[in-house]
């Protein structure tokens, strides 16, 4: 099946050829004609399965052959989790509708500045792309007037749940309230908190999931190295990051302080490095992610708020120097390599006793994790058995197992540099 078998507006076709799109993904394939169709659909994909263009395309090719009338609020509203998702989203909108000129997208999250976003919003739009607490903000503002959206999309549903987003995505779909507003909720899974949702949102609404293979990543190779502490893990990762191969790199860690304390570390060995998280205003995100699409940043640090969004083909390699806390997460950090087809690797940092988020990763994805050693590092703790689990102990610490203490600077620049 080609795009053109989709019977899509002819102006979305050009613009498809011209994205070197031609051949539907699998989900596109299911999805695209139940929702052109006005079907509710509740979908289980990951990230790089083509979901997004599973609703914008259906949504441009309505307005392409229904123009509608001109009104101040959206008629498609996409509700996303993260600044970073929702300006990729956005940015998609805008590529697929390149020869709609009359179709224009509006951009909110939180960070940015109001009256920016207050003179978009002042003009005639058809496409809204919000986080969920920015939108709260407009709209008790009484700058948004939500009774013309014709189609609702929840993307990454699960991931706004996650961040306690359930009662604004409840509100903001109860103003809604087109009389034959359409709805599609996207999930990496269907379960829990995410069904009671679809149940209250959706009117018989059809489950589509992705085959299992797509979570594998077969072009990203994916290697764990143990390791006994937190000094023999940034022994590890020096080494790791004196390969020649790598391209640009992401780093991700389980904490925003420590991503800048790491990146600091970083610096001080003459790396080219920068950190991403959450305490970054949107401006410092944006020009963080624009060095990284020029090249002068090699070394990206950051929590799992990048795990979502980032798009950059230059990155070669994703390191895991704490593993995340769920396997869903996990997918979606190390799909940001090997993006666009290209092949990546995948590497992961880990304590014996995460053995066991080894084992669930593997379980998940349906592939086995290679373990690998640096000679002269290698991990001097027995193996624990795959089945252990980790004890009281270990709450409160990060991914891997170990303390960390509040030191920054030299003291911790001298075990980074690989012992004295």
């Amino acid at each position: 099946m080609s795009f053109k078998d989709l019977d899509l507006n002819e102006s979305i076709q050009k613009a498809l050829v011209e994205l070197g799109f031609t051949e539907p993904t699998p989900i596109q394939k299911e999805a695209i004609p139940h929702v052109l169709a006005g079907k509710d659909l509740k979908i289980s994909a990951q990230t790089g399965t083509g979901k997004t263009a599973t609703f914008l395309l259906p949504a441009l090719h309505k307005f392409a052959e229904k123009p509608g009338t001109k009104v101040y609020g959206p008629r498609v509203l996409v509700l996303v989790p993260t600044r970073e998702l929702a300006l990729q989203v956005a940015a998609e909108a805008v590529k697929f509708s390149k020869y709609l000129p009359k179709i224009k997208t509006v951009c909110i999250y939180g960070g940015a500045p109001y009256p920016i976003q207050n003179r978009q919003l002042s003009r005639p739009y058809e496409i809204l792309v919000a986080t969920p607490g920015r939108l709260i903000d407009h709209i008790e503002r009484r700058r948004i007037d939500l009774s013309g959206v014709e189609m609702l999309v929840l993307d990454e549903a699960d991931r706004m749940l996650d961040m306690g987003f359930i009662k604004p995505v409840e509100q903001i779909a109860a103003l809604a309230t087109h009389e034959s507003r359409q709805t599609l909720l996207f999930s990496a899974t269907l379960k829990g908190n995410v069904m009671k949702l679809a149940e209250k949102l959706m009117d018989k609404p059809i489950e589509i999931a992705v085959a299992p293979e797509h979570v594998r990543h077969d072009h990203i190779e994916q290697r764990i190295y143990y390791v006994d502490d937190l000094h023999h893990k940034f022994r590890i990762l020096d080494h790791i990051l004196n390969d020649t191969t790598i391209n640009q790199a992401i780093v991700f860690t389980s904490t925003k302080r420590f991503a800048d304390s790491l990146v600091d570390e970083l610096l001080e060995k003459g790396r080219k490095a920068a950190a991403l998280h959450g305490d970054m205003n949107q401006n410092q995100r944006n020009r963080t992610i624009l060095r990284l699409r020029r090249g002068e940043i090699q070394v990206l640090v950051a929590t799992d708020v990048a795990a979502r969004g980032i798009d950059v083909l230059t990155i070669s390699h994703v390191i895991n120097f704490d593993l995340p806390n769920s396997t869903e997460d996990y997918v979606h950090r190390i799909g940001r390599t090997g993006r666009a087809g290209a092949s990546g690797i995948a590497l992961s940092l880990a304590a014996m006793k995460d053995k066991y988020l080894v084992t669930q990763i593997e379980r998940f994805t349906g592939q086995q994790i290679t373990t690998h050693t640096v000679p002269g590092l290698e991990p001097k703790a027995r193996s624990e058995s795959r089945s252990s689990r980790p004890g009281p102990s270990s709450r409160g610490r990060p991914a891997g197992g170990f303390r960390r203490g509040p030191q920054r600077g030299p003291q911790r620049s001298s075990r980074f540099s690989g012992g004295r």
